[in-house]
């Protein structure tokens, strides 16, 4: 199967800069303070590469995620007020339209809400598209947002980051064409920082359990240097600690995951047990993840739709073996 070019560039929906001036007064009696902060004005003056790395910080360039999105419920529409109000890439995590992903669905449930957000959005497509005629809504209303019809994955690159769209409703298995198109696009980025992501978890403590259908992808992710997979399904906020290919703790050298199935459609009750390395498990809460990434490392904040952060935290990406 054809593959799309890894590193197709997308322009920052999330970037700025601030920039403070001072001046000093023209009739003043100088001390010895005065004088020093003269001298460091005229030395800044003629050195205007030195006044603008002290006078100017960048914002880093930001993601939003959620999956499981919009049923017709107020959800939807709650969360897309934290969208609305947000700069920043969307990354929708599959299942976006209930109960079937059809045309009809879209245009009661989804359009209306989370609808005005495609064209600074990215999407996966989950279980419920595929109730409907092979996801054909989906890529439809979708478009470019969703990668080529009929595929549902994709890669390309944000600022320092490489990302990565995989569908978990088309052949994902060890020699599937997703899969193979997976290894040579991760041995194609030189980006230190990779992120997937993809509806179905590979772990979970959620209703649907671990998902072995994804075991192909969560393996080449890991062995490629990957630090973060962002998932949906399951409809709660779950942080995984760093782990290995096996799912096992590794705090040194693992891939971090998300499961963001909060975006506004029904949500599930609190598990019955958590799963090892589970760090964060909350229910009953709508939200998204807002991701910071710096070149070598990323900030993640969950809020609710009561502008509440119920889980933050930061973390440097994997070190990895990168072509040239």
């Amino acid at each position: 199967m054809g593959s799309r070019a890894p590193g197709n560039q997308i322009d920052s929906l999330s970037t700025g800069s601030s920039t403070s001036y001072s001046s000093v007064p023209h009739k003043q009696k100088m001390n010895d303070k005065s004088l020093a902060a003269l001298s460091l004005a005229i030395l800044l003056a003629g050195n205007p590469d030195v006044l603008l790395a002290q006078s100017t910080t960048p914002n880093p360039p930001v993601l939003l995620a959620a999956g499981d999105i919009a049923d017709c419920g107020q959800g939807a529409a709650k969360t897309a007020k934290l969208v609305e109000s947000r700069q920043g890439l969307i990354l929708a995590l599959g299942d976006l339209a209930y109960p079937n992903g059809s045309k009809s669905d879209f245009k009661r449930c989804f359009t209306p809400t989370w609808g005005p957000f495609i064209k600074r959005m990215k999407a996966v497509p989950g279980n419920h598209e595929y109730m409907t005629n092979g996801a054909k809504p989906f890529f439809t209303i979708l478009g470019e947002s969703a990668g080529l019809a009929g595929k549902g994955y994709f890669s390309f690159d944000f600022h320092d980051w490489h990302i990565v769209g995989l569908n978990s409703y088309t052949k994902i298995n060890q020699n599937s064409p997703q899969i193979q198109w997976l290894k040579r696009d991760l041995e194609a980025s030189s980006a230190r920082c990779i992120l997937a992501f993809v509806h179905l978890p590979r772990f979970s403590s959620g209703d649907g359990g671990d998902n072995d259908d994804v075991d192909a992808a969560w393996r080449l992710l890991h062995q490629a240097g990957a630090s973060l997979m962002l998932v949906g399904h399951d409809h709660i906020f779950e942080r995984f600690a760093p782990m290995d290919a096996e799912g096992k703790l590794d705090k040194i050298n693992g891939m971090r995951s998300f499961t963001v199935g909060t975006g506004g459609a029904y949500l599930d009750k609190k598990p019955w047990w958590q799963r090892s390395n589970s760090e964060a498990l909350i229910t009953s809460q709508w939200g998204i993840l807002k991701l910071e990434l710096n070149a070598i490392s990323y900030k993640w904040t969950f809020i609710n739709i009561d502008e509440k952060v119920m889980d933050s935290g930061q973390m440097d990406c994997r070190q990895r073996t990168v072509p040239h």
